[in-house]
């Protein structure tokens, strides 16, 4: 039985990942500022802010503390706010930044002291196709989450061969948050700018992490797996930017 520690573990991807981990027997322990909205055998819920440093070194440290061991982290909290350039508010971009890239980095910091003194791990992270390609209104989110992807090859080279460390790059994915804020008219607009012709399902991408953080992935370290359905391989979804994108959304 692995220890698992997620971030944003309580909704959308977060929680489709921590009951795939905990469905094949590894303990989950999930961190959010909101406990999730049921329970799940195996998960256990650690009331966590990743823009607060002190808080996260406590939660690892407790979890290590309690398991004797981390093998895998995952830093997936996130959130993103719809706005202009010319619109943007400092706190909002400052928020966006501490949990998206911020809160990476001190998660994976807190991780890493530990596997490496305990001689191995793994670190995932959610990143974006947002990372790649200039998805207009997003601006702070985009270069948050290119920032993931700086992290993570960082990492690797610091850590390695001890420590995997990847992301997971998703496109489009239709989380309940996410659903909520879409007419169908957004939605079917959305979808078909996507060459799959749909939003990925949360559990695909929880699959995914769950793939990276198996020893069948130990070879790929330092890179992004990107989940789009085709996104950037050449769709029209950023033309939606300016009209039928919600005004916010988490992932």
């Amino acid at each position: 039985m692995r220890t698992v520690v997620i971030s944003g573990a309580s909704s959308g991807i977060g929680e489709a990942t921590a009951r795939r981990f905990a469905g094949s027997g590894d303990r989950v322990f999930g961190l959010d500022v909101r406990p999730p909205a049921a329970p799940t055998e195996n998960v256990t819920w650690y009331e966590t802010d990743v823009s607060d440093w002190d808080a996260v070194d406590e939660a690892v440290a407790r979890v290590h503390a309690e398991q004797g061991r981390l093998d895998v982290v995952i830093a997936n909290a996130g959130i993103s706010v719809r706005h202009g350039v010319l619109d943007i508010q400092e706190a909002e971009a400052r928020r966006i930044l501490d949990v998206n890239l911020l809160g990476v980095l001190a998660l994976w910091r807190a991780a890493a002291r530990y596997m490496v003194a305990d001689g191995g791990g793994v670190l995932l992270a959610t990143g974006s196709v947002n990372g790649h390609r200039a998805f207009p209104r997003y601006a702070d989110y985009n270069a948050s989450k290119a920032g993931v992807a700086a992290l993570c090859r960082t990492f690797a080279l610091e850590l390695s061969p001890h420590i995997q460390v990847a992301c997971v790059s998703p496109g489009a994915v239709l989380t309940p948050m996410q659903l909520a804020e879409y007419t169908p008219k957004m939605l079917d607009e959305v979808n078909s700018g996507i060459p799959a012709g749909r939003h990925a399902d949360p559990a695909e991408i929880a699959e995914a992490f769950h793939y990276l953080a198996s020893p069948a992935a130990r070879f790929f370290t330092g890179q992004e797996l990107i989940i789009d359905g085709g996104e950037i391989a050449g769709s029209t979804t950023a033309e939606f930017g300016t009209a039928t994108v919600p005004e916010k959304a988490v992932c």
